[in-house]
């Protein structure tokens, strides 16, 4: 009873004072009251004791005001002016608390003083005091004003900025310690010196900077604040530094009376943007080498299904798989010589299948499709504006073979200004991008290929002899399949079933006669002319049964369309003459002395508009592969004097 009677007296007495009063219950964490004033600071307007907890008001100081609280409880009585109290909008107080136990309760009466507004009455007191006391009070004046100002020079030394006054003709008026560090010029050579002509006189590039441009000057007549962000200022011993600054214009009674100007190093800064721009410059570069590899594995993925697959069980593929077998682990470089057709890049795919680089891919290079002047960029990538057209950077195919396989594929094509460099790149694994001087190392195992005599090209001086050697640590024949008939029967099947799936015709199949004359036929044209022979009949046959009977006629088979029209125009002219059988001897002597007469026809010129292939309607390797085979040089006949081996020869 009593303290309730204590309670309330002390509650109707701080209505009456000009001071917040509160009461607060600090264990049950509850304002149980509060005075006029106290609500107006508080910004109460609802009943009391509040439903929320008192803690709530506190701005992150509950340890402070458990303590406070705790000693006021002990003691009877506390004082504190390190609480922060909210009131109902958030805003912050910064108040003094003086608080009472109100008996034997665990109540307390606190006042509240706003101490902005105490330190406000007593700076009022301490004037009309020093007014009153005359000179006296007005150096405690000077004092106040000597401790701002040395306060003000702490802050000044304290900052990591760079910061320097000037005043209207631009004459430096302090400079604080950070500035000095930053342009290695000190107080005394800067102060009551053009700023400008000291450290701002040149632009990055070395250009005279007119102080008229300046942006810190024109604070001084257009009274505004200027942000740059990137210019530079002249350290003492003539490096440039990167700075970013703001220049703020000063004012004394409505006058320009100078600028500040805050400054900031931002070497860090610029190194660490290069740096992410090379990072992203790398990143871009792996994407497209990652591009470039994806495009050609698909490629290769494209070109050939079933690249590990040498089908044939003759003694010759017997032979070239042990070849495989022994040099697929091994780093060697490999040459692999043959006619065009034989499958060479078959081999190739398999060498690098059965090796520990097969994680890794098998780029090809076709060397007899780039152009002269390309071959160098082709093979080691060039740089932006290294040539017309290089708008960009591009790896080469070396680049992209990294940790895998380069296939060169008709090597000798490669021209011989560019042999020394694809030499040096087997040598020393090292090359150099087309306008770039920086060497990069790379591990690339090279798979060569050619159907030309590279021994005849050296000892012409068109092929180098220590590229040849150093691509023919290991070599592989291609055999002709003329040499390995015994596999026609076996290749027919495979290119059988795989052109069944390619052109969507199951049940296709070849008659054992038709297996025979498969076997009579030379193959000029190897492998790859039987694989096309078999398309070509899957697209045409009508009744699912192949027929070839047309090889013996020394031409490839015809397309029904095609023998349609012959007979439909034959027909017309009322000729249709029976067909000459021939045997196998003196076809071959039939075709033999047809391309005798197209190459003198195109005056021994094999390919191109007006060539003896075109004559023949025969593609140029096919006609490469039936001269390598008879011993003919198709030079000659540019001469009128054809070089011709003997009949026997011809037809073995």
């Amino acid at each position: 009873m009593y303290e309730q009677a204590y309670s309330h007296s002390a509650a109707l007495m701080g209505s009456f004072s000009p001071l917040a009063m509160i009461v607060v219950d600090p264990l049950a964490d509850q304002l149980l009251a509060a005075n006029p004033i106290a609500c107006e600071m508080l910004n109460i307007d609802g009943p009391l004791p509040l439903a929320t907890p008192f803690s709530h008001r506190l701005s992150a100081g509950l340890p402070l005001w458990v303590s406070f609280t705790d000693e006021a409880l002990v003691q009877e009585t506390a004082w504190s002016d390190d609480l922060v109290l909210l009131d109902m909008l958030r805003q912050p107080y910064r108040v003094e608390v003086y608080a009472q136990r109100l008996g034997d309760s665990e109540q307390l009466l606190m006042t509240l003083i706003d101490r902005n507004k105490a330190e406000q009455r007593r700076a009022k007191a301490e004037l009309g005091r020093q007014h009153r006391q005359g000179e006296v009070g007005w150096q405690r004046v000077e004092q106040v004003f000597e401790r701002i100002e040395k306060q003000n020079h702490l802050i000044l030394s304290a900052a990591g900025e760079g910061i320097y006054g000037l005043d209207a003709e631009g004459k430096t008026t302090f400079v604080n310690p950070a500035a000095e560090r930053i342009l290695g010029w000190s107080t005394e050579d800067m102060v009551a010196h053009d700023a400008h002509l000291m450290f701002h006189h040149t632009h990055a590039d070395g250009s005279h900077f007119p102080v008229q441009e300046c942006p810190i000057h024109a604070s001084f007549s257009d009274g505004q604040v200027h942000h740059v962000d990137n210019e530079v200022f002249w350290h003492k011993n003539g490096e440039a530094i990167p700075v970013e600054y703001t220049s703020t214009p000063i004012f004394e009674m409505g006058r320009l009376v100078g600028a500040v100007v805050l400054f900031r190093d931002i070497r860090e800064r610029k190194r660490a943007e290069q740096q992410l721009r090379d990072a992203l410059a790398e990143v871009e570069a792996l994407k497209q080498r990652l591009e470039l590899e994806n495009e050609y594995l698909q490629e290769e993925i494209k070109a050939e299904l079933n690249h590990r697959d040498i089908v044939g069980n003759s003694p010759a593929v017997e032979k070239l798989i042990k070849q495989i077998q022994m040099v697929a682990p091994t780093s060697a470089n490999v040459l692999i010589s043959g006619e065009s057709g034989t499958g060479k890049e078959l081999i190739a795919r398999a060498i690098h299948a059965g090796s520990t680089r097969s994680d890794r891919p098998l780029i090809r290079v076709n060397c007899a499709a780039i152009p002269r002047d390309l071959f160098e960029s082709e093979f080691f990538g060039h740089v932006k504006g290294a040539f017309t057209g290089a708008v960009q950077d591009r790896p080469g195919r070396f680049e992209l073979a990294h940790g895998g396989t380069l296939f060169l594929d008709e090597v000798g094509e490669i021209p011989l200004e560019l042999q020394s460099k694809l030499l040096r790149v087997l040598q020393d694994q090292q090359f150099e991008r087309v306008g770039e001087n920086r060497t990069q190392e790379v591990d690339v195992r090279v798979i060569a290929a050619t159907n030309r005599e590279l021994r005849g090209m050296i000892d012409v001086g068109h092929f180098r002899e220590d590229l040849y050697f150093r691509l023919n640590v290991f070599p592989i024949d291609s055999v002709p399949l003329r040499k390995r008939i015994e596999d026609v029967p076996q290749l027919a099947r495979h290119f059988l079933h795989r052109a069944c799936l390619k052109f969507n015709k199951p049940g296709v199949r070849i008659p054992p006669a038709q297996l025979e004359i498969l076997q009579r036929y030379p193959w000029p044209g190897n492998i790859r002319e039987l694989e096309n022979v078999i398309e070509r009949q899957v697209i045409v046959t009508q009744d699912r049964r192949l027929v070839f009977d047309d090889l013996l006629l020394g031409e490839p088979p015809r397309s029904l369309s095609r023998a349609s029209n012959e007979l439909t125009a034959a027909h017309d002219r009322g000729q249709q003459s029976e067909t000459t059988l021939l045997t196998e001897h003196a076809l071959s002597q039939r075709q033999r002395e047809s391309t005798l007469a197209a190459l003198s026809k195109a005056g021994g010129k094999v390919s191109g508009a007006g060539g003896a292939a075109e004559l023949l309607g025969i593609k140029p390797t096919t006609l490469t592969s039936r001269l390598n085979k008879w011993g003919i040089d198709a030079r000659d006949f540019r001469k009128k004097k054809p070089r011709l081996s003997s009949p026997q020869h011809a037809l073995d």
